[in-house]
């Protein structure tokens, strides 16, 4: 749970917002944005002038009334046109500014945001890292321009309070005059009664409606929750419809909708007894400087004009003193967001820079000097490139993202052109291998002599990934369609078995789930076909196709593409034929160290694959 409000988890909010706010402030827009920034600053001291001025116009008006003096009435009249229309004018235009700026700094910050949650595979890091930022998605959808509305609103308030507090002070210290009680004379009472109004009231305030901050925060979570439990709905709806699963989504969905309506009726009541509160204190603060001036007016010391804007400036200090009563809420909800935003920042900075620690000791397979802190500190969050154009593992040891280790490599080699595939049972390390070739797993120690391979790379997963937007955007992702021609998108189709999808090319539909997963894998071989790889990695890559479309698929693969080399992950002995190079990754037996790398020829794996070699614990293939 998070803390409850104190002054020092406001000074740590501050902090945060500090540190969130400071970059765009010294980015290249900076000019930009502090002059919009100041701008909109001025225009709202100017609109605290105008309610001066028009403060100071309600005590002559009412004067002029109570003298029935028409002369004075007219003028003041046409004084107060002019400060109505510039009081619309600034209004009108603080307002259009101000969202200038929101708008733009949303923007930038965004654009921020997003490229360093996508650079260098941090996402893919973030989903593996244990208790991973819940919701990525609201905190770069909803949350940036929920901090920044909320910090701009909450500055330009507080800043026009103070300007405010400061300019009706002497204005109320000079009506209010003084007060004798208990042979005490009290000069300028009415500033001290409207302190210790606020004062009271503010302090009313934090104590009824602290635990806002709390569920507020979590509304936030839950939220986002359930939105997230819909969309997985949406996105996996043929696999729940095949499982007949709609009860056991009925219930999922009911239990995060709960946590929505639970954590929300704790709102409505506590808000419900703020806005009791908060409401009869406004009510009370119209009232009570009348009550408190009133004995002046009936004794003659004040006219009417004067007990008015007394009122009047009573108000405008009572309420500059009470602007945190007012805010209170939007406090809270602004807390909650930069805490949303920091903890957001901080889990994409630990992706990016923190590898884990073996948890293994080394008598469990990691050699002695590699579980120094020298072998600790020469541990790569990205595996080192190196310029050869081929694959050394070295001594390389895989990790999981909580440190066991996985797969210990001895000084496998892969040359360019010698297509290798890795077989082994599930579990083992071979698409974990793969992935730190492809060089998207950052897990991993004794990287120094070890170097994936360079040029271009494209990795083909069980379950290709399509994104949103036509068919030909899928087909030639991460590249642009118009990188190739008609007639080479058509070919790779062609080629590819699945030429019915060239008359659906420039449709929009979400593809993962309109297209079978053999369609998504032979969509795949035709965006390989297309790209041309140096290094093509195929992890379980046409484990949805027959064993005749799969051979075939190799063996296209193979003629098309004969300067790439192939790297495999497969179980089926039909794909042995197509790689010059085989490792088999084999477990350890005492179950505690991690798997290592045999290399196979061809008939053994063959063998292994067909269940006539019998190591328990370590076949070539798994069944």
């Amino acid at each position: 749970m998070p803390p409850q409000a104190s002054p020092q988890s406001y000074r740590f909010a501050l902090r945060h917002f500090y540190s969130l706010a400071k970059p765009y402030l010294v980015s290249e827009e900076k000019k930009k944005g502090w002059g919009l920034l100041l701008l909109v600053l001025a225009m709202n001291l100017a609109l605290v002038w105008v309610n001066v001025k028009l403060t100071q116009w309600n005590g002559d008006f009412f004067n002029a009334l109570q003298a029935k003096n028409f002369g004075a009435f007219k003028q003041l009249l046409l004084y107060f046109t002019g400060y109505a229309f510039l009081y619309i004018a600034l209004a009108v235009y603080s307002q259009y500014f101000l969202q200038m700026l929101q708008i733009n700094w949303r923007r930038w910050m965004t654009e921020v945001f997003l490229k360093d949650w996508l650079a260098g595979g941090t996402h893919y890091r973030m989903s593996l890292r244990q208790g991973n930022t819940d919701n990525p998605d609201q905190r770069i959808a909803d949350d940036i321009g929920g901090f920044i509305n909320g910090s701009l609103n909450l500055f330009f308030g507080f800043v026009s309070s103070l300007v405010t507090l400061f300019s009706f002070l002497f204005m109320l210290w000079m009506l209010s005059g003084a007060v004798t009680l208990f042979g005490i004379t009290i000069p300028g009472y009415m500033v001290w009664v409207a302190i210790l109004y606020a004062g009271v009231g503010s302090v009313l305030a934090h104590w009824v409606g602290k635990p806002l901050i709390r569920l507020n925060f979590y509304q936030q979570r839950y939220e986002a929750d359930f939105r997230f439990g819909l969309a997985r709905t949406r996105e996996h709806d043929e696999g729940i419809a095949l499982y007949n699963g709609e009860q056991r989504e009925l219930a999922g969905h009911r239990d995060r909708f709960a946590n929505v309506w639970s954590n929300w009726w704790g709102i409505m009541k506590r808000q419900k007894l703020f806005t009791w509160y908060s409401a009869f204190y406004g009510q009370l603060a119209i009232i009570f400087p009348i009550l408190v001036a009133a004995p002046r007016y009936f004794a003659g010391q004040i006219q009417l004009g004067g007990l008015t804007q007394t009122a009047q400036a009573f108000g405008q200090v009572q309420g500059a003193l009470s602007w945190f009563i007012g805010a209170y809420t939007s406090i809270a909800d602004w807390r909650a967001t930069v805490e949303r935003l920091q903890t957001f920042v901080e889990a994409m900075q630990n992706a990016q820079s923190h590898p884990p620690t073996p948890t293994a000791p080394a008598s469990a397979g990691l050699p002695s000097e590699r579980s120094s802190s020298a072998a600790i500190a020469s541990a790569g969050v990205v595996p080192l490139r190196s310029a050869r154009e081929s694959v050394a593992l070295g001594d390389l040891l895989l990790l999981s993202p909580d440190g066991r280790p996985l797969l210990q490599c001895a000084g496998e080699h892969i040359s360019r052109g010698q297509h290798t595939l890795f077989t082994g049972p599930s579990g083992s390390g071979k698409s974990t291998l793969v992935r730190w070739l492809a060089g998207i797993w950052p897990y991993a120690l004794n990287t120094a002599h070890a170097h994936a391979p360079s040029g271009r790379t494209l990795f083909l997963p069980q379950k290709p990934y399509l994104p949103l937007g036509t068919l030909k955007q899928a087909l030639t992702y991460p590249q642009s369609p118009e990188d190739f021609s008609a007639a080479q998108i058509s070919e790779a189709l062609q080629l590819a078995r699945v030429p019915y999808l060239e008359a659906a090319l420039e449709q929009t539909d979400t593809w993962m789930q309109r297209l079978s997963p053999g369609e998504q894998q032979r969509l795949a071989v035709a965006r390989a076909l297309l790209i041309a790889p140096d290094w093509l990695f195929m992890d379980e890559a046409t484990s949805a196709l027959d064993a005749p479309t799969e051979r075939a698929m190799y063996a296209l693969l193979q003629q098309r593409l004969p300067d790439a080399t192939l790297v495999s992950v497969a179980h089926r002995v039909g794909v042995i034929g197509f790689h010059a190079q085989i490792y088999a990754v084999v477990a350890d037996p005492s179950g505690e160290g991690p798997a290592r790398m045999e290399k196979r020829d061809a008939e053994r794996a063959q063998k292994a694959a067909l269940g006539d070699e019998g190591a328990p614990g370590a076949p070539a293939f798994a069944s």
